[in-house]
C-alpha cells in the first residue's frame, strides 16, 4: 500500500479551467439561477401566507395548517441554500483532482 500511495503522491494535479471567453457566459447564467431561486423563495412564503390567511377567513384549518408547514419548508430550504455550498466547498477543496 505504501508504494501505490507514493506514486500517486507523484502524479500531476489536474485543476478543471474554463475555456476562454465562457466566465462571462456563466456569470450570466449562475446569476439567472440566483435571482430564479430568490424570486421562488419570495413567492412560496407569500403563498404560505395567503394559505395561512385564507385558512383563517373561510374557516378551513387544513388550509392554515398546509400554509404554515409550505413557509416552514422555504425557511428550511433558505438554510440549506446558504449552507451546503460552503459543505461541499469544504469537501471538494480546490477542485484539483
Amino acid at each position: 500500500m505504501n508504494a501505490l500511495t507514493r506514486q500517486l503522491a507523484t502524479l500531476p494535479q489536474v485543476c478543471p479551467v474554463a475555456p476562454p471567453g465562457a466566465q462571462r457566459y456563466t456569470d450570466q447564467l449562475m446569476g439567472y439561477v440566483l435571482w430564479g431561486t430568490i424570486i421562488l423563495f419570495v413567492l412560496g412564503v407569500v403563498i404560505g401566507i395567503g394559505a395561512i390567511v385564507a385558512g383563517r377567513i373561510f374557516g378551513m384549518p387544513h388550509a392554515s395548517k398546509a400554509g404554515i408547514v409550505g413557509v416552514v419548508v422555504v425557511f428550511l430550504a433558505v438554510i440549506g441554500y446558504l449552507v451546503l455550498p460552503g459543505i461541499v466547498r469544504a469537501l471538494t477543496g480546490a477542485g484539483c483532482v
